[in-house]
């Protein structure tokens, strides 16, 4: 049996809450948000994007590989079109984590996956990308996938 002794008025969720050290996530969520793309940190942030009107995409970043090669510059693509979602958000997996979990609940009926990207229209999930379309595919094909959505729903 192993005893964690915590010195503080520390709980086991505000110690194992981000996953990842800010300065790992920074640069990655900076490749985003430098882009236009919406940092959504908190629970009511994510539902007030989600519920708008119009069309919203949702990324869901990661600091995996499929993010860095694949997701984040596919995405990047995608939204530089002529047809894009009226906003573009991003929450960060295993460091806004109540961001995540608030955003995955409007995912259903799709298991948790990250990176995954989602596309709501007057709060309706329309399209959907899970990670095992991400992993293995190139930018352009997330990009080109995306711009399918887009143009159906946008």
């Amino acid at each position: 049996m192993f005893r964690i002794f915590v010195p503080g008025n520390f709980t086991i969720h505000s110690i194992f809450k981000n996953m990842y050290p800010e300065t790992i996530v920074k640069p990655m969520k900076a490749e985003l948000t430098t882009a236009g793309f919406e940092d959504l940190t908190t629970p009511d942030a994510v539902n007030e994007a989600i519920n708008s009107k119009g069309t919203v995409l949702v990324v869901v970043n990661s600091v995996c590989g499929c993010a860095a090669g694949a997701a984040r510059p596919g995405v990047k693509m995608a939204v530089s079109g002529a047809k894009r979602p009226d906003r573009i958000t991003t929450v960060f997996a295993g460091f806004d984590t109540e961001a995540v979990v608030e955003a995955r609940k409007h995912f259903a009926p799709y298991p948790p996956s990250s990176p995954a990207v989602a596309l709501f229209k007057d709060g309706k999930l329309v399209h959907f990308v899970e990670r095992h379309h991400i992993e293995g595919r190139s930018a352009q094909m997330i990009a080109e996938n995306l711009q399918m959505a887009f143009n159906e729903f946008c």
